[in-house]
Formats: structure tokens, C-alpha cells, sequence
């Protein structure tokens, strides 16, 4: 029997439906709007002003703390304007506006298709290079890579995890980044082990994805005859279940270890990157090149399988304009997802621009996207038995409604990884996945009250004492 996760956890339907679209590269768009707000923490701060020139790849924002990355121009042009934006879902963020003249490319970036499988011992540097590429993690949360692969004194890396899974119905830019930049990938899992001191890494993959698989093993055997670097990278084929791609449903799956409630991946001793953001670290240490494009999947069951897709997007894309290359607005479309139908976010603002960790847009039609109408919860429990996370929706439900946060919290909400299984599972069809995130936003902020006061009287305290 086949590995996967121990707690929970659904099947919908792949619905992989551009799985045999190749990556194509996007024309580029006229103009790009570079949010400084594309990964967790801090957004950064522009170190461009309107009227600068700037070439592709050249750093335009620098991270505004410990936790936050650089972010570099997607193209070559004229910065317009440094202002605030509407992003997908109609909130402001400041954006760097860049009219595109030509393509001129940042002194030192390679963007030759030469493979380089050979790397650096010097773990320093390649640690700058991912730092001053902006490499964030491109499976969804977006942390920045470099902290990530600094472990906190104490923590020590056991297993470096690959994640391959794209467990989220029709999404397929990691299954074509497998196939189409398999070598890169590895390569990048072989810098991404070294820099940890790890003897192992495995790149799981899920059983839906054979050709995935099939080729990645084959890369594997080619480039351990090349360098002892490759050694101890492993493909584990996984069970097809969603969500397997969740941190700490695959640390279970791989490693049989579960992630304690409000523990990290490396207090059990894992240290888990996406696919894409293996690449990422291929391209920043192998070719100087920062992160200024991502693979999108435009999908949809209501469009035909000539306008379905995988770009190669450049960063700060308006999304009208991807829309508008793959053949315009579907007439029965109704509602534009950034991401899966599972996790992903409707999209409130077509001219909302792409950021590093966009990787889909999806298409749904009314019929998709109507909601039955709410009835009572039978106490069926079916909730509960999906939840990933053990958790008990049903009860955080009335907890959420109830404005209970001391309850919510005791029941741990924060631990919710908002993955909508409950959602997708409820008979009585509740919306469990919208009640339980308010209660979650609630809770975490005040956790976040909680710690920035300790930490103030902590200071204080200090500061009596000198």
C-alpha cells in the first residue's frame, strides 16, 4: 500500500485537464505592476524612484525585515509610478509600475538554456545568491527561502522534502516544470541538501502523475553518474489525496512524523520546498537569475482544450492580459479563481497583477459555483473525519459564529490550515471553510496582541533592570 497521510483528508476529482499543455512562454505585457507585498512578512521597501531606468532582473524593492524578500524588475523600462493598487481580491497594495521598452537583461544573469549540474561547496555563497534572488517558497505560503534554510540554533535538519504532489484539482505548471525542467529541479534539491548538511532528500510525487515519476528517476540515474553531489535524492511515489501537499500532511506521509500544534516542520527534523521553488534555487545560484517569472496554469472546464495553458508569466503580469492571450473571457465563465478550487481566492479584480506565488487561474461557471442552501448539521461527523489537522469543524463552527475566541482557541483554530475539506465533505452543506477563517483571523490576532505584549514587557523589564 502506498504511503500518504494518516489524518483525514478527501479525493476530488484531478480534473488535470492541461496536464499535456507544454510551458509557453507569455508575450510580455506592455506594463508591469511589481507589488512589494509577494511573500510573508514585511513587504519591501522600493529602492527605485519614477523616472529610473531598469533592466530585467535588477533588484527594484529590498526586504523590509528579517522575514522578507528582495524583488527584482520583471522587464526593462521606465519606472512610472510607485503608488497603491488594487490587488486580486480589491485590497491596496504598493505596487511599482514599469513601462516595458525592450528586454534588456541585469549584467551577469545567464539566460542561456544551458544546463549546469556542477555547484559551488561554498554553502555562503550559494545562501547569498538565493537571498539576493528573492527566492521565496512558490508552493503557496511564499517564506523566503533563505530563512527557511537557516534552521534556529537547536533544529537541526534530518530530511529535506520535495514536494511534487500538486495535490489541488487542475492545477499542472509543477507537473510540466517536472517534465520539462527535470534536471534544473534536481539540481536545485542537490544545492537546496547541501546548503542543510542533510544525507537525504525525496521528492514525492503523487501516483496521478506516472510520467512525473517516470522521468524525475531517470534524471536521478543520469546525474548520479556525474557527481556523488546527487546522491541520496530519492522519488517517493505517493498516494493520490488531497491535501497531500500541506507541510505537515507530507512530512506524515514521507517520514511518519507528526507535527506538533504550533511546532514547526523542523522541530520533527524536515525542511520542505516546493518543486518550483527547487528551480528557483537553480536558477539563482546556477544562473545569477532572480525570480521574475512563474509557470500559471489558465484552466477551466468551460474551456475548450485549445485555450487551455501553462505560461511562463513574468512578474507583475495584469492578469486581463493573461486572460486576454488565452482567448478572452469564457462566455459561461462567472467566476476567475487565483489557484484551485480548493484553496485558491476569487479574483475581485481582473487588473490585479500576478505575483511570485500566482500559479493559476481557473474558470468556474454558475453550475460550478452555486452553493445549495444551508441546512442543519446532522452531527454526522463527516467534517471531522476529513479534517487533516484533527480538528473538529463542527464545533469551531459554533465556536466562530458565537464570537467565542477563548474557545476557538482552546480548540485550536490557529492550527486550521484552511484546506476546505470540511467544506468539500459537509452534507448539510455549511459553509464550514468561511466560518472557521474569521474565527481563525480573530484568534490570531489576538495571539499576535498576546506576544507583541509579552515581548514589550519583557523589554521593559530589561530596561528596569539596567
Amino acid at each position: 500500500m502506498k504511503r500518504t497521510f494518516s489524518i483525514g483528508g478527501v479525493h476530488p476529482a484531478d480534473s488535470k485537464i492541461s496536464r499535456g499543455c507544454a510551458i509557453e512562454v507569455l508575450p510580455t505585457p506592455p506594463v508591469v505592476y511589481i507589488s512589494v507585498a509577494q511573500h510573508i512578512g514585511a513587504p519591501a521597501k522600493p529602492i527605485v524612484a519614477p523616472g529610473d531606468k531598469v533592466k530585467t532582473g535588477q533588484p527594484v524593492a529590498e526586504p523590509g525585515g528579517f522575514v522578507s524578500a528582495y524583488i527584482h524588475s520583471s522587464v526593462s523600462g521606465t519606472v512610472k509610478s510607485i503608488a497603491p493598487r488594487k490587488d486580486l481580491a480589491g485590497n491596496w497594495q504598493t505596487c511599482i509600475e514599469i513601462q516595458v521598452e525592450g528586454d534588456e537583461w541585469a549584467e551577469g544573469i545567464d539566460t542561456s538554456d544551458t544546463l549546469i549540474t556542477d555547484f559551488t561547496d561554498d554553502n555562503k555563497l550559494i545562501m547569498d545568491k538565493i537571498r539576493l534572488g528573492g527566492v521565496v517558497g512558490l508552493g503557496g505560503a511564499t517564506f523566503p527561502t533563505h530563512v527557511k534554510l537557516a534552521p534556529p540554533p537547536g533544529k537541526k535538519c534530518e530530511m529535506l522534502i520535495i514536494n511534487g504532489c500538486e495535490c489541488e484539482p487542475y492545477l499542472t505548471s509543477d507537473f510540466r516544470t517536472l517534465l520539462e525542467k527535470g534536471e534544473q529541479v534536481v539540481t536545485g534539491v542537490a544545492i537546496i541538501k547541501q546548503v542543510l548538511g542533510v544525507d537525504k532528500a525525496t521528492i514525492a510525487i503523487e501516483d496521478n502523475k506516472p510520467e512525473a515519476i517516470s522521468h524525475i528517476t531517470s534524471v536521478l540515474e543520469t546525474l548520479r553518474k556525474k557527481s556523488p553531489k546527487f546522491e541520496g535524492i530519492s522519488v517517493m511515489s505517493l498516494m493520490k489525496k488531497y491535501p497531500e501537499g500541506g507541510e505537515k500532511q507530507l512530512i506524515d506521509a514521507v517520514m511518519g512524523r507528526q507535527v506538533p500544534s504550533g511546532a514547526l516542520p523542523i522541530d520533527v527534523g524536515a525542511v520542505v520546498q516546493n518543486v518550483a521553488t527547487a528551480l528557483a534555487v537553480y536558477d539563482a545560484v546556477q544562473k545569477n537569475k532572480p525570480i521574475v517569472d512563474n509557470s500559471v496554469t489558465v484552466t477551466g472546464d468551460c474551456l475548450p482544450m485549445d485555450r487551455q495553458h501553462n505560461f511562463l508569466v513574468r512578474v507583475g503580469t495584469p492578469l486581463s492580459y493573461i486572460i486576454e492571450h488565452a482567448g478572452g473571457m469564457p462566455e459561461n465563465a462567472v467566476k476567475v479563481i487565483s489557484g484551485g478550487p480548493m484553496m485558491g481566492k476569487a479574483i475581485a479584480n481582473l487588473d490585479a497583477a500576478t505575483l511570485k506565488g500566482t500559479s493559476a487561474l481557473l474558470f468556474l461557471t454558475a453550475e460550478q459555483t452555486k452553493r445549495q442552501p444551508e441546512t442543519n448539521c446532522i452531527r454526522c461527523g463527516k467534517c471531522a473525519q476529513a479534517c487533516p489537522m484533527g480538528l473538529e469543524p463542527f464545533l469551531l463552527q459554533k465556536y466562530a459564529r458565537l464570537d467565542n475566541a477563548e474557545a476557538l482557541e482552546e480548540n485550536a483554530v490557529q492550527d486550521c490550515i484552511e484546506c476546505g475539506c470540511c467544506l468539500y465533505s459537509c452534507p448539510a452543506y455549511i459553509p464550514l471553510l468561511d466560518i472557521i477563517r474569521q474565527g481563525k483571523v480573530k484568534v490570531m490576532g489576538i495571539i499576535r496582541a498576546r506576544a507583541a505584549a509579552a515581548k514589550a514587557a519583557a523589554e521593559a523589564a530589561k530596561a528596569e533592570k539596567k
